[in-house]
Formats: structure tokens, C-alpha cells, sequence
């Protein structure tokens, strides 16, 4: 199963030249990193990035986070995929360069 998470393309080089993901300042404030079904990510997107040029979308094997991915409520309603530890490069399956928000999910493949 795949999980996605959204990022800012100064986040994914970050990630890159890391070998993981620590979180956005967002993730860091609530305790875990938020990622979101092929489902959600369309609208995520919009909701939270909706001004931003380009984005990255990150494809996550989920089973490769298994021990630390919970599925949990959201304020939005629906479960989210929320990460309780960094994100390791190994869990990248694949890297989908998006302008903008509105793009998403015409671009990602389906499940």
C-alpha cells in the first residue's frame, strides 16, 4: 500500500541530501509527520497548499513505516496515515513533480 506526502521542493532536496525527512515545522508542532491516502492527497493539496507554485508528492511504501504509521482521525473527518518517526528515503517509491496544487491528482496515478 502507498501513502503520500506532500512537500515543498527546498523540503525534497532537504529529504534527498538527508536520506530522510524530519517533518515540516507543521509535522514537528503536532508530534508526527501527516501524509494522506491517494484519496486525500488531491484535497490536502488544495487545503494546505493551495498558493504554492510546485510541489513534490512522495509516493511511501507503507509497509516499509508500518511500526510507526497509525491511522488516526482527522478534524476534516477520515482516517489520515500520520508517521511517528522521520521519513527514510528507502520508503520513496516514486517522485512526482507537480505545478501546483490543482495538478495533483491528475498527475499521480491511481491506486
Amino acid at each position: 500500500m502507498l501513502i503520500y506526502k506532500i512537500l515543498l521542493p527546498s523540503e525534497w532536496s532537504e529529504f534527498e541530501a538527508a536520506g530522510r525527512f524530519d517533518g515540516s515545522p507543521f509535522d514537528r508542532s503536532s508530534g508526527f509527520i501527516h501524509c494522506s491516502s491517494r484519496e486525500q492527497v488531491g484535497a490536502t493539496a488544495l487545503r494546505v497548499f493551495g498558493e504554492e507554485p510546485a510541489l513534490v508528492v512522495v509516493s511511501l511504501d507503507a509497509g516499509v513505516l508500518d511500526e510507526w504509521l497509525r491511522w488516526e482521525p482527522a478534524p476534516n473527518g477520515g482516517l489520515f496515515p500520520h508517521v511517528y518517526a522521520s521519513l527514510p528515503l528507502s520508503a520513496v517509491v516514486a517522485v512526482h513533480h507537480i505545478a501546483g496544487a490543482s495538478q495533483v491528482d491528475s498527475v499521480l496515478p491511481g491506486e
